[in-house]
C-alpha cells in the first residue's frame, strides 16, 4: 500500500521499522484489546477469563471489548482517529486485509517466549504474502464429518472410506427413510451455500482441495494465478454440484442458508452428514444426545484428505505505547498455560485446538472426538491463503458455487471460466498476479 495511505490509517510513516515503532513506550500503559465475538456471549467470558490470567501472571492489565458487527469499520474509524487497540483476537483469514492496510506491527518471535512450541502449520498461518510474522494464532480448528451414527446403524452402512462411499451414504440418508417416521423428510448432506460472507465457499473448499483443485493457485514469488478453470477444480465441482442437481441428497433451501439454518437442519433430524468444526460438539451433544452422531476424519478426495482449516490469532495493532505487554500477551496466549486456561469450560472456550505442541488435547479434554479434530487439523488442515485480501476472493467463488448449485441448467465450465476472470482482475488490483 502507498506510504500516504499507512500514514493516514495509523501511527507511523514508511520507516524501516515495524509499524508503530516510533511512538513513545510506557511501560505500565494498560492494553486495550478487541476481540471478534458476541458481546456477552461465551468467547467474551474466555476472552476475559485469559485476559484475567495474564494481568495475575504479569501484572499488565488488559480491557477486553467484544465487537461482532460492524467490527471492521469500527476498526476503520479507530484508525482514523490514530488510536488502534493494542490488541485484537480475530480470525486468521483477516490477516491479509488487517496488514495491507498498514494496521498491524511484525512480530518478532524472538521476542515471544515460547514461539518455538506453536506448529509449524499454525505459524505459517500468521504470515503475510510477504512471508513476515503479522499474526500469532492462539486457537486453531479443521473441520471432519459427523455422521448420524443411529441412522447409518439402521440402515447397515458401514463408515464411508471414499468420496463414492459418501454419496452412496448420502443417498441412502435421502431415500431409505433412516428415521423410521415413514415420510420422505430426510436429505444426505447438510451444506450451507448462501452468498452471505462467502459461505458456499467456504464450505465447498473442502472438497475442491481434496480434489486437487484451488481457488488460486500459488505460483511462486508471492504471485498466484486463478485456478477454478483446472481439470481438478471443474471435477469437484462436478462432483459436488451432482449431490445437489443429480442426486439430491443436500438439504431443500441450501443455497439460501448460512451456518445458523444449517446448524439447525443437522441437529433437527432433517441431514444426516455434515462438514464441520469441533465448535459444535456442546451444541449437538445437548440437541441430539452424544450416542446419535459420530466423529471421523472425511474421507479421501481424488488427491488428498484436505479439509478447511481456521482459527484465531492474536494480532499485535501498530501504534501501542507498550509493545513490551503486546509481546507478552501473545507469549501467554499461546504458552501451555495460556492455552489450557482457553480450552477450559464446555461453552467459554476460546481455544478449540491448541496451537502449542506441548499440550495433549487428550490431557485436557479426554472425549476422543476432540483428538478426531486435532489429527484431522496436524495431517490434512489448510488454510487459505494470506493474499492482502481473501475475502473478495471468497466472495465471488461463492456465488459462482452457489450459482451453479441453486440453477442446474447453468453451464458449469463456461460459469468457471467467467469466475476465473473475475479472479483474475482481483488478483490484479491485489498486485499479486503472476505474469
Amino acid at each position: 500500500m502507498s506510504c500516504l495511505l499507512a500514514a493516514a490509517l495509523v501511527l507511523t510513516g514508511c520507516g524501516s521499522g515495524p509499524a508503530g515503532g516510533d511512538v513513545e513506550q510506557d511501560a505500565s500503559a494498560p492494553l486495550e484489546l478487541w476481540t471478534r465475538t458476541t458481546p456477552g456471549g461465551p468467547g467474551e467470558q474466555g476472552t476475559i477469563k485469559l485476559a484475567a490470567a495474564f494481568e495475575k501472571a504479569t501484572g499488565h492489565k488488559v480491557k477486553v471489548t467484544a465487537i461482532f458487527d460492524d467490527f471492521e469499520t469500527k476498526m476503520q474509524q479507530r484508525a482514523a482517529q490514530k488510536d488502534l487497540p493494542d490488541i485484537v483476537m480475530n480470525d486468521v483469514a483477516q490477516l491479509g486485509t488487517m496488514q495491507s492496510q498498514g494496521l498491524l506491527r511484525e512480530i518478532d518471535l524472538s521476542k515471544v517466549a515460547g514461539a518455538k512450541d506453536v506448529s509449524e502449520r499454525a505459524l505459517a498461518a500468521g504470515k503475510a504474502v510477504d512471508g513476515k510474522q503479522y499474526g500469532l494464532p492462539y486457537s486453531a480448528q479443521a473441520t471432519a464429518l459427523l455422521i448420524r451414527r443411529d441412522w447409518r446403524e439402521k440402515l447397515g452402512l458401514k463408515p464411508p472410506q471414499s468420496w463414492a462411499d459418501l454419496a452412496a451414504m448420502a443417498k441412502a440418508f435421502t431415500e431409505k427413510d433412516p428415521d423410521g417416521n415413514g415420510e420422505a423428510d430426510t436429505y444426505g448432506l447438510a451444506a450451507p451455500l448462501s452468498t452471505k460472507r462467502g459461505y458456499a465457499s467456504w464450505y465447498f473448499s473442502n472438497f475442491l482441495w481434496a480434489a486437487g483443485g484451488d481457488f488460486v493457485a500459488d505460483a511462486g514469488g508471492g504471485k498466484y494465478k486463478p485456478a477454478m478453470s483446472t481439470a481438478e477444480s471443474v471435477a469437484a465441482m462436478q462432483w459436488f454440484r451432482d449431490l445437489g442437481c443429480k442426486d439430491k441428497v443436500i438439504q431443500p433451501g441450501a443455497v439460501t442458508m448460512d451456518t445458523p439454518p444449517t446448524n439447525e437442519t443437522f441437529e433437527a433430524g432433517k441431514a444426516g452428514l455434515y462438514v464441520v468444526g469441533p465448535y459444535l460438539l456442546p451444541r449437538f451433544d445437548k440437541a441430539l444426545g452424544k450416542d446419535k452422531y459420530e466423529v471421523m476424519a472425511m474421507p479421501k478426495g481424488a488427491k488428498s484428505a484436505e479439509v478447511l482449516a481456521e482459527g484465531g490469532a492474536v494480532y499485535l495493532m501498530a501504534g501501542s505505547p507498550n509493545q513490551a505487554a503486546q509481546d507478552a500477551f501473545a507469549a501467554f496466549a499461546i504458552s501451555a498455560e495460556g492455552q489450557k486456561i482457553g480450552m477450559e469450560g464446555e461453552a467459554a472456550y476460546i481455544v478449540q485446538l491448541p496451537v502449542n505442541t506441548t499440550v495433549d488435547i487428550a490431557q485436557v479434554r479426554p472425549d476422543p472426538r476432540w483428538k478426531t479434530f486435532a489429527e484431522a487439523y496436524q495431517t490434512s488442515g489448510r488454510y487459505a491463503p494470506s493474499l492482502p485480501n481473501w475475502t473478495p476472493v471468497r466472495q465471488v467463488s461463492a456465488e459462482t458455487v452457489n450459482a451453479l448449485v441453486a440453477d442446474c441448467s447453468l453451464d458449469l465450465k463456461a460459469e468457471l471460466g467467467k469466475l476465473d476472470t473475475k479472479l483474475a482482475a482481483i488478483l490484479t488490483e491485489q498486485g499479486i498476479a503472476a505474469s
